[in-house]
C-alpha cells in the first residue's frame, strides 16, 4: 500500500472514531494515538499487518475490544454510512449455514435439556423460527443447560427473545443501550408472548461460559445472572459490552466503532472490560459436566417422573 493511501486510511479511522465513538473524550485520545502513530511511521504497508497495528492503537486507551480495524481478504462492496443491507445479507447467509446459531439441542439423560448457541446470536428475523423450535423441544425438560462457551456475540433483540422463553408473561426489564450524547438509555424488555412453548421462570437453568464468550453472549449471561434466573458455570467471559457500527475505509478494511454502551437497570453498569464472573468458577472444559451434575441433582430433588432416571445418570459420577 502506498504511503498516501495508508495515511488516508488511518486518517479516516481517526475521523470516524472522533465522530461516532460512544465516549467523545476517549475518542479524542484515540485519535491522538493514531496521529502520533502515523507521524512516527508505526504503521506497515501490508493490509493485515496494518489492521493489526491500528487495532492495537485503537484499543490502547481503554481496551475496548469492539473498537478495531478489520481486514477482509475478499473486497467488500461500497456502502453508504449507516447502510447495513450488505451486513444483514451476510448475517442471514451465515445464519442459514449454521442452523440459525443453534448448534445443538437435545435431551440428556435425567430429562435435562441442553442448548448450544454458537457462533453468534443472530438477529431474531434471521433465527426466530429456529430458536422457537429449539426452545419448544426443551420446554418439557426439568433442568436446562445453555452453552455459551462458543458464542462470539450477537443481537440484543435475540437476548430479549431468548430470555422471554425463560420468564413469564409479565415483562421484565433487561440491559439497555445508551447511545453517544443521550442521557436516557433505550430500554429492552422481555416479551409477554412468545411463539411455541415457554420454558417458564421456575425450572433450574445453568449457563456455561468461557474465555471465548463475548458481547451478545455475555449480555445473555449477564442478564440471566442479574435476574437470578440462571446459575453461571465456567470461566470469566471476555468483557465486551459496546454495540458497534462498521465503516469501510478501504475495499479490504472496515473499522468497527462502538456507538452505544450497555446499562443494566439493576447495577447501572455492565460487563465492559471486566467480563461476566461465573457463580460457579471452574475450567470451561469442565463446565458441562459440573452443570449437568447440578441439573441432575435438581431433578432428583424435585422428585418428579424423571427422578429415577436422573439418579441412574448421576450414579457413575457418585
Amino acid at each position: 500500500m502506498a504511503e498516501a493511501t495508508r495515511a488516508d486510511v488511518v486518517n479516516q479511522v481517526a475521523a470516524l472514531v472522533t465522530s461516532h465513538y460512544v465516549f467523545p473524550d476517549v475518542a479524542e485520545e484515540v485519535a491522538g494515538v493514531l496521529s502520533r502513530g502515523l507521524a512516527t511511521g508505526r504503521y506497515p504497508g501490508q493490509l493485515p499487518a496494518l489492521a493489526e497495528a491500528v487495532t492495537a492503537d485503537l484499543q490502547s486507551v481503554n481496551g475496548d475490544q469492539h473498537l478495531r480495524l478489520r481486514y477482509h481478504e475478499e473486497a467488500l462492496p461500497p456502502r453508504a454510512p449507516g447502510d447495513d443491507t450488505e451486513e444483514y445479507t451476510a448475517l442471514a447467509r451465515w445464519a442459514g449455514q449454521t442452523c440459525g446459531g443453534v448448534a445443538c439441542v437435545r435431551r440428556l439423560a435425567g430429562n435435562v435439556g441442553y442448548l448450544d448457541l454458537r457462533p453468534v446470536l443472530f438477529p431474531v428475523v434471521a433465527c426466530g423460527e429456529t430458536v422457537t423450535a429449539a426452545m419448544t423441544l426443551v420446554a418439557a425438560t426439568d433442568a436446562l443447560l445453555i452453552d455459551l462457551r462458543g458464542c462470539l456475540g450477537g443481537d440484543p433483540s435475540t437476548v430479549a427473545f431468548l430470555i422471554s422463553y425463560l420468564w413469564d408473561r409479565d415483562p421484565v426489564q433487561l440491559t439497555a443501550l445508551r447511545e453517544r450524547g443521550e442521557t436516557q438509555p433505550r430500554q429492552s424488555w422481555t416479551q409477554p408472548y412468545v411463539p411455541g412453548r415457554r420454558y417458564g421462570p421456575d425450572k433450574p437453568v445453568y449457563v456455561l461460559t468461557g474465555g471465548t464468550t463475548f458481547s451478545g453472549g455475555e449480555q445473555l449471561s449477564y442478564d440471566l445472572q442479574q435476574l437470578g434466573r440462571a446459575t453461571l458455570v465456567g470461566e470469566r467471559t471476555r468483557g465486551g459490552a459496546h454495540p458497534r457500527e462498521g465503516f469501510l475505509v478501504h475495499p479490504h478494511l472496515e473499522v468497527t466503532v462502538p456507538v452505544a454502551t450497555a446499562v443494566s437497570p439493576r447495577t447501572g453498569g455492565s460487563w465492559e472490560g471486566t467480563g461476566v464472573t461465573p457463580d460457579v468458577p471452574v475450567p470451561e472444559a469442565q463446565a458441562h459436566d459440573v452443570a449437568y451434575e447440578r441439573g441432575l441433582r435438581d431433578v432428583i430433588a424435585a422428585g418428579g417422573a424423571a427422578a429415577a432416571e436422573a439418579r441412574e445418570a448421576l450414579a457413575p459420577a457418585g
